[in-house]
């Protein structure tokens, strides 16, 4: 463990000390400030179309003189609902004390039907008088909107950090048998100890990314209020993500590491690695999908499928509710998928890294004693 250690503990310090990994460590953090900002600078829509059943409509436009208003006036309840269901209108106000939506309310309407409500009847009964009550007449959309953005969010992410890592694992296996670095290193370390440091130390630098991402995220969207919106059980999403990185890191990675070594150029790195950016390439479109369709078909079944498991589980925990057995299944499927992996790729690694010159074939490997 000790020889294992220090070659991750040299992959860590030789990463986080360039400055390359800092720029863009600061870059990533002001783009994801930003991106958690920019509802709050752009805002909503300045057009809403309400309706009314045996109400008056409210004067919010001497509140909210920046914003436009459409009043339509419907014979019964039973009309204003089709209506709103059908979007004709964003909200329909009956007998002046309750607000029919579909979903949850736009935040600044609800905010301005309330205050001007209670200013009107104030003025006209002089007494305390309960807020508008709020109902949905259509599905339970609560939390859609967030749950939507921060699974199209975590996706995007997850893929950056799965193929920039993995890329790296493979460029450095390549870069130590070209430069035959790696049989002085076989002097004092056995093959699984460097591979085994070599995974683990950049991974822990991927983890340093995704961290400083999640916490960035959640910091600005705590600042900008954008956090009130997002659904409950955020720290239960936030750490099921990191495992879930590193479980499909793993996988990936073990397998960059052993077909990287079966060349001797870094030209020939993307070659060599075609298969693995595919599959890499596939598990994103079908977790993107994901972030649409959580309980579809597709969805529910990939995501009990390694390696698309490692993205699109924790797209669909982020999309919608998931069954806690699902996720548990998922993720012993997984496991059991990294450790098949982790065993593969350890003796294509050892018998083809220290054999350089022209590209290797995977089954003359294999079948090498």
């Amino acid at each position: 463990m000790n020889g294992l250690m220090l070659v991750a503990r040299r992959e860590i310090s030789t990463r986080l000390r360039s400055k390359s990994f800092a720029i863009g460590l600061l870059i990533t953090a002001l783009l994801v400030a930003a991106l958690s900002f920019a509802p709050v600078v752009m805002g909503g829509t300045d057009s809403y179309t309400l309706g009314t059943v045996n109400s008056q409509q409210l004067p919010l436009r001497a509140a909210a003189p920046e914003m436009t208003f459409e009043w339509r006036s419907f014979p019964d309840e039973a009309a204003a609902k089709r209506a709103v269901l059908d979007g004709d209108v964003d909200a329909a106000l009956v007998d002046g004390t309750k607000v029919l939506t579909d979903g949850e309310i736009d935040s600044r309407l609800g905010v301005l039907l309330q205050s001007v409500n209670r200013e009107v009847r104030l003025g006209a009964a002089g007494v305390s008088i309960p807020p508008l009550k709020m109902e949905s007449v259509g599905a339970d959309t609560r939390y859609e909107a967030a749950r939507t953005g921060i699974a199209v969010v975590l996706v995007l992410v997850l893929f950056m950090l799965l193929m920039g890592q993995v890329t790296m694992v493979a460029m450095g296996v390549v870069e130590e048998k070209s430069s035959r670095i790696v049989e002085i290193l076989f002097a004092t370390l056995r093959p699984w100890q460097l591979l085994a440091g070599k995974i683990i130390g950049l991974g822990v630098v991927g983890l340093v990314n995704l961290v400083t991402i999640l916490v960035v995220g959640l910091g600005a969207a705590t600042v900008s209020g954008l956090a009130s919106d997002f659904p409950p059980g955020m720290p239960g999403l936030v750490a099921g993500v990191l495992v879930w990185f590193v479980l499909g890191y793993a996988f990936f990675a073990t397998l960059a590491a052993a077909f990287a070594s079966l060349v001797s150029r870094q030209e020939e790195v993307s070659t060599v690695m075609t298969p693995l950016t595919m599959t890499i390439m596939l598990t994103y479109f079908v977790a993107f999908y994901a972030t649409n369709d959580p309980t579809g078909t597709l969805a529910t079944v990939v995501s009990y499928v390694p390696p698309f498991s490692s993205m699109v589980m924790p797209v669909r925990m982020a999309a919608t509710e998931v069954p806690l057995w699902q996720a548990g299944v998922s993720m012993a499927a997984m496991v059991l998928a990294v450790l098949a992996v982790l065993g593969f790729g350890a003796k294509v690694y050892q018998r083809a890294v220290l054999r350089s010159g022209a590209r290797l074939k995977l089954g003359d490997v294999l079948r090498a004693r």
